[in-house]
């Protein structure tokens, strides 16, 4: 009889792809903010993220995107109306986030 284990094909611990996946200045921050208020525009965004930078956050979303946790909508392109909201991936999520809020 086998055991499951918590390590995947490449013996890579989850949490520590999780981790790697979250890792960066602002990609808890901008997911806490999707989780709480849903579709953010990017200005929207910046307001909310004190310290925080064009650049930096331009990043850290493109970043999630490509982890397939946030997801970019053009709404209008005139005047240019983009909103990244969560996908399937970054709504499964939100119990994680909810576990930690109830430890800290």
């Amino acid at each position: 009889m086998t055991t499951r284990s918590p390590l995947n094909e490449n013996n890579d611990c989850p949490a520590e792809g999780l981790l790697k996946m979250l890792s960066g200045r602002w990609k808890a921050q901008i997911l806490r903010l999707a989780i709480m208020e849903g579709p953010l525009r990017f200005n929207s965004l910046l307001r909310q993220l004190p310290g925080s930078n064009k650049q930096s956050v331009s990043v850290a979303l493109k970043e999630l995107e490509e982890s397939g946790i946030i997801a970019r909508t053009l709404i209008n392109p005139k005047p240019l109306h983009i909103e990244y909201t969560l996908t399937e991936k970054g709504k499964g999520l939100i119990p994680v986030f909810k576990q930690i809020e109830t430890l800290l």
